[in-house]
């Protein structure tokens, strides 16, 4: 399997862009850091890297299927695509706004392709959303 390094570099390249520092910079944030506000996005790719360079990133990102937005309620997150890693769905605590990574489901996947199909509906794509208190706030 191809490094996500070097498949970030592949994809720039295949479409005339270069792997310039602050592009490694936000894609390795997002690679460490998951789901993340725009605001959370700057922070943590901290003082080097302005305000304007992550938005330009993150807009070029977008259009080459790097990064994947996340709507939740009115807001968004960004995350790396399903080509930089493991399909997944989300929880989302509306207490702390915490953002948890559900692991891969089979079941549930052949299950959404099935009710596609029943309705002759050809999915390309899909997130989950789903809507609860974590279990930190649940102790609270």
């Amino acid at each position: 399997m191809i490094e996500p390094l070097e498949q970030l570099r592949s994809t720039l390249q295949d479409h005339g862009q270069s792997l310039t520092r602050p592009r490694k910079k936000v894609f390795t944030t997002l690679q460490a850091k998951g789901p993340l506000t725009m605001a959370e996005l700057i922070q943590a790719s901290g003082t080097s890297l302005d305000r304007a360079s992550v938005y330009r990133t993150i807009k070029l990102y977008e259009q080459l299927g790097i990064v994947q937005r996340l709507q939740i309620g009115w807001k968004y997150r960004v995350e790396l695509s399903n080509s930089f890693q493991h399909h997944h769905h989300h929880m989302y605590c509306t207490q702390c706004g915490n953002v948890i990574a559900m692991p891969e489901d089979t079941v549930l996947e052949e299950r959404l392709q099935a009710l596609a199909a029943n309705i002759s509906f050809s999915a390309q794509d899909h997130q989950i959303e789903i809507r609860g208190i974590c279990a930190n706030c649940s102790r609270t």
